[in-house]
């Protein structure tokens, strides 16, 4: 005696189920007389549109008579079709639309700024004005720590050396006028060195 096979799986469908199908057979007999690749392809779109809506990130629907809901009569989507378009519908569930890029900020401002500071800023305020450049360099990401790192020792160093300078013609007396003059221009130099050694950093990374 032969025996019976057992892959045969006898599980009853769910009623959410049994009224996809009862609605797909709906359509299909509905649209017997269109084309049979037009037929075809509202069956797929049909179809589609039914899973896309069970499954959709944005808006899901889980329960089919909801989406049966929305599609409308099937005698009412092979009209539309039999007019000659596709019901809009029935077009896929929008897929969120994936967040822009951010912005290019005008990173460049801060930077431009202390560059500004530490040059031209330099010349009218000969400590402050390099001090602040560097405090807006050190916050930012376009260079790396061992050019900030060079920019404040160009920039400190000339200072340093034209306090000490100060600093002698005061104790020593004498010659004060040219002590401050070259405290002034080392002060200034120093800071204007520090700068421009930061511009072909800054040129590099605008090019990304």
């Amino acid at each position: 005696m032969t025996s019976v096979p057992h892959h045969y799986d006898t599980t009853p469908l769910a009623h959410t189920d049994v009224l996809v199908l009862d609605y797909l057979a709906a359509v299909w007999g509905a649209s017997e007389d269109l084309a049979p690749e037009l037929r075809d392809e509202l069956m797929t779109t049909v179809a589609d549109y039914i899973a896309m809506r069970r499954t959709s990130a944005a808006d899901p629907l889980e329960d089919p008579r909801h989406i049966l809901h929305r599609l409308g009569p099937p005698e009412a989507l092979v009209a539309a079709v039999r007019r000659g378009r596709m019901p809009a519908h029935l077009r896929r569930p929008a897929v969120p639309a994936p967040l822009p890029p951010p912005a290019a900020t005008a990173s460049g401002h801060l930077e431009y700024a202390g560059i500004a500071l530490l040059t031209a800023g330099a010349v009218v305020l000969p400590v402050i004005s390099p001090l602040a450049g560097l405090l807006l360099i050190s916050g930012s990401r376009r260079w790396s720590p061992a050019q900030k790192t060079a920019a404040w020792v160009l920039a400190a160093l000339p200072a340093l050396l034209g306090f000490m300078l100060v600093l002698a013609a005061i104790v020593f007396g004498g010659g004060g006028e040219e002590a401050l003059l070259l405290a002034y221009l080392a002060m200034v130099g120093g800071a204007i060195i520090a700068g421009l050694s930061l511009l072909p950093g800054l040129a590099a990374r605008r090019q990304y």
